[in-house]
């Protein structure tokens, strides 16, 4: 049968401009969840004390690491939703659903008991002084395992307005809650128990989207297959999420509060971590449109898109912050000048963290396909890192504090630059002629 070349532009341009309308909606979502966390920091950093701020900064990203056993769920069930084209297909993924819930929940009972059991070992080694801030990083982690299920489904069934939502909602949520807390009178605790009901908000919109699958009628699932994907999809996405936070919990760990971290390094991190937020949501529309395409044997130009707006949006962030790298702390620090000095190392994280947002599209492209082979290229260069920051740990101490934050950050950027570089030789080794056997290995 031929086609019409024709039609087939039509739809290409249809197919593109779907793309860039619903990857516009997620990124404007994004942005806008992004406005009001980033207004959670201005009311925080003016209310906190500068000690506190450092803590709560730190327990945000705990909280996002306690997230890694399932933030490759997100992966997993925005694959299995798009792939879910049958009934049995759809009712498999609504056991799927409940199982990994319930499987999550339990994993949950023991981080609470094994911090339960040591409460003081992770106060001392976070310099936590009120362990109400502890005991809200622990609930919230719950929603973090949670979260990426429901994020998936939506995903998955590309439901970006209900993404979207979900997103906006837990920054207005966190912001509306935290700003309420901290006026009367709360510190770390008050901001991670804020953290906690915009979470709680958002999952709770996200749950009611998904009430036709929870309410649904399941089938049994074959758990082998599953487990298969599951087990390389979140050993991917925990690698990329550990290396995105692991040097904010390293720093209050190892630094003392003498040496300003809180004042120094931790607004830097906060523009760093607005660079990754930005840009994310282009692979968030990327994977559940590749996933289909895989499903149906079709082709799909998300990935290339997805890339090229992340290299354009991702390095006009990235000029502006290194021709302007006060500007942004002035914007959200307006009312603490004191954290204006953080100023010399924004440059280096936004460069730093160009190739990590990078190298998270080609894997996201990647694990779309279930390319799995770079899956241990990934944990081996998060252990690599988690390696350089433990040689680290002992000499930094003794360095002048603007030399050992930078030579943190220096050590994220080399290792996002390593995960790049295994990421694009596998995106680039895909594409030539080969058999589906054949797994590509980058040279020694």
């Amino acid at each position: 049968m031929s086609s019409n070349p024709q039609s087939l532009s039509v739809a290409t341009s249809e197919s593109r401009a779907t793309f860039f309308r619903q990857s516009g909606w997620l990124v404007v979502a994004t942005v806008s969840s992004g406005v009001f966390m980033t207004a959670t920091q201005v009311v925080a950093n003016r209310w906190m004390h500068p000690a506190e701020y450092g803590v709560w900064f730190t327990l945000l990203r705990v909280y996002l690491m306690l997230s890694i056993p399932s933030v490759g769920l997100q992966i997993i069930f925005a694959q299995q939703a798009a792939a879910a084209i049958s009934r049995s297909q759809h009712r498999q993924l609504v056991r799927s659903l409940r199982a990994t819930a319930q499987a999550t929940f339990i994993l949950w009972v023991v981080i609470a008991v094994l911090v339960a059991v040591d409460q003081g070992r992770w106060t001392r080694l976070w310099a936590i002084r009120n362990p109400c801030a502890l005991w809200a990083t622990v609930a919230i982690g719950l929603a973090s395992l949670w979260s990426p299920v429901v994020k998936g489904v939506l995903q998955g069934q590309q439901n970006f307005f209900g993404l979207g939502l979900v997103l906006v909602l837990d920054g207005l949520g966190r912001f509306a809650s935290v700003t309420v807390l901290l006026l009367l009178g709360g510190q770390a605790a008050g901001g991670m128990t804020g953290a906690l009901v915009g979470q709680m908000l958002s999952l709770g919109l996200g749950a009611w989207f998904l009430r036709p699958l929870l309410l649904g009628e399941g089938e049994p699932v074959d758990w082998r297959p599953w487990l298969r994907r599951a087990v390389p999809l979140s050993l991917g996405m925990g690698s990329v999420q550990f290396i995105g936070n692991a040097d904010v919990v390293f720093v209050q760990a190892v630094f003392p509060e003498t040496a300003g971290a809180a004042e120094r390094y931790m607004p830097a991190a906060m523009i760093g971590l607005a660079l990754v937020t930005f840009t994310t949501p282009l692979a968030a529309v990327m994977f559940p449109k590749v996933v289909r395409g895989t499903a149906l044997t079709r082709a799909s130009h998300a990935a290339g898109l997805a890339m090229l707006a992340t290299l354009f949006l991702g390095g006009g962030a990235v000029l502006a912050c290194t021709l302007f790298p006060k500007l942004p702390l002035q914007i959200i620090y307006f009312s603490h000048p004191t954290y204006w000095q953080a100023a010399p190392l924004v440059p280096w994280f936004v460069w730093c963290l160009l190739p990590f947002v990078l190298a998270n599209v080609l894997l996201a492209n990647l694990l779309a396909r279930d390319r799995f082979g770079v899956v241990p290229w990934a944990v081996f260069v998060a252990l690599g890192y988690a390696g350089a920051l433990l040689l680290l740990k002992s000499r930094l101490p003794g360095w002048e504090p603007g030399v050992a934050f930078r030579a943190v950050v220096q050590t994220l950027g080399g290792f996002s630059l390593l995960l790049l570089a295994a990421a694009g030789w596998f995106t680039r080794a895909d594409r030539r002629p080969s058999s589906p056997e054949s797994s590509p290995t980058p040279p020694a």
